[in-house]
């Protein structure tokens, strides 16, 4: 029987703390949102000021990155390139940068999707809750 790491809820709550401290530092308004390896939603926060819909817009990029093992930037640029048909992919709603996912000696365990500032902003907060998980 082959074992994987998993996401805990002490592991979410870090991941959320380290990626609201990143929002907040810099003043950005966003929602932020943290999946499971099969997307379901573990844990989601919309701070103040964040756009109202952002807080669709997050868990459907984590979502994305979750389920397809990558970032959900790279849906994003195939559609861009002129592969519209990706647009018909099942389940894959959120197919705009900001959904990084969470990779665990090999595996995906989960993702993290941000909303509410500019793509790259949206990642860097990710990316920052993310790394709280291997800061001892």
């Amino acid at each position: 029987m082959n074992t994987k790491p998993y996401l805990t809820l002490a592991d979410v709550k870090k991941i959320g703390a380290a990626a609201e401290a990143e929002a907040v530092q810099n003043g950005w308004n966003v929602s932020i949102a943290i999946v499971d390896d099969g997307g379901h939603l573990l844990w989601q926060q919309r701070l103040d000021g964040a756009p109202p819909v952002s807080s669709y817009i997050a868990p459907a990029k984590a979502n994305t990155a979750a389920l397809g093992r990558r970032e959900s930037k790279l849906y994003e640029d195939v559609i861009n390139g002129g592969r519209m048909s990706f647009l018909s992919a099942p389940k894959l709603e959120g197919m705009l940068e900001g959904g990084v996912p969470v990779i665990v000696d090999g595996h995906v365990i989960g993702a993290v999707g941000v909303s509410g500032v500019k793509s790259e902003q949206d990642v860097q907060i990710a990316r920052a809750g993310i790394a709280a998980l291997s800061a001892a």
